[in-house]
């Protein structure tokens, strides 16, 4: 028999429904960053094998008088190498020579002649433009040592330059004796060009063409139009090119050493062939790794700079 509610008095709510059981816990928190690092370990594994370890093994043996003499073992010497590197003249020297030499080819030369011809080529026709580029990227693909060869050719004193100037009826010199951080220089541009050329041809590229016939209806010229619109719309395009011609500049060997051994004496003797000489000449693998270290230091420093011109400005 079934009761019939009380007058007067509501009738009662049923009940909550029985609640589920609860699914087991998942460690969500850990799995999550090892699934996304997954893809990354096996480029990680390759840095820290064949970059991160020679490069600690190198700044171990910076602090050794470690050498290529049969020495049964290494001693610990502190900083004794890096203070025997400010005290070495020769060393200042390469100093002053490496930032001459990348001055001068690279923030310089291969910089502001990439650029121009950027410039030009967009404006040239299309069989200039080809041979153009051509013959600049054809400098670039050419292995450092081919390249330091054929320059050697031109800047000797039996070479080309001092034959069209013999023909021109104008005084020659032995180039490679008189200015070889010059020489050496200017076939580092001959050379790295062809870089700075292809970043910059992009970025012009992506210049809107409105921005541009705006400021020559206004009447700005051609320079301008380069110093007001260009250069502000390419910056980033300017320091990462910096940037990379700076590191590159900074580490090359095989095309001083083709071309002078860093002579005559150590008039073009930059920090790569500096390096070289004490680590592999004169036997001193621990002096000569700490100067690496020093012009690890340097390219460090150059990097720093150009990432904070880098940044986007508020």
């Amino acid at each position: 028999m079934t009761t019939a509610p009380h007058p007067g008095r509501a009738p009662a709510a049923p009940g909550p429904a029985p609640a589920a059981p609860a699914a087991p816990s998942r460690p969500r928190g850990l799995l999550r960053p090892l699934g996304r690092a997954l893809p990354v370990a096996p480029a990680l594994v390759v840095l820290l094998l064949f970059l991160a370890g020679p490069i600690g093994y190198c700044v171990y043996i910076a602090f050794t008088d470690l050498q290529l003499t049969g020495q049964a073992h290494a001693s610990f010497v502190g900083f004794a190498n890096f203070r025997e590197a400010f005290k070495d003249e020769q060393f200042l020297n390469a100093v002053w020579l490496t930032l001459v030499f990348t001055v001068l080819s690279s923030l310089v030369g291969q910089n502001t002649l990439g650029l121009a011809l950027a410039a030009l080529m967009r404006r040239a026709s299309k069989p200039v433009r080809t041979l153009t580029g051509g013959v600049v990227v054809t400098a670039w693909v050419l292995p450092e040592v081919v390249a330091g060869f054929l320059l050697y050719a031109f800047f000797r004193r039996e070479g080309t330059l001092n034959a069209v100037l013999d023909w021109l009826h104008l005084p020659s010199q032995n180039w490679l004796f008189t200015l070889p951080i010059l020489a050496v220089s200017f076939a580092n541009v001959w050379r790295g060009t062809a870089f700075s050329m292809l970043v910059y041809s992009a970025a012009l590229g992506e210049i809107p063409k409105e921005i541009t016939e705006a400021a020559e209806v206004d009447g700005a010229g051609g320079w301008r139009r380069m110093w007001h619109i260009t250069l502000p719309l390419i910056r980033r395009s300017i320091g990462t090119n910096l940037m990379l011609n700076t590191l590159q500049t900074l580490s090359v060997f095989g095309l001083i050493w083709v071309m002078t051994r860093g002579g005559p004496g150590d008039r073009s003797q930059t920090l790569p062939l500096f390096m070289y000489e004490q680590a592999f000449q004169n036997s001193m693998i621990g002096y000569g790794t700490a100067v690496a270290l020093l012009l690890l230091l340097v390219g460090s420093l150059f990097s720093v700079v150009y990432l904070r011109l880098l940044r986007t400005e508020v």
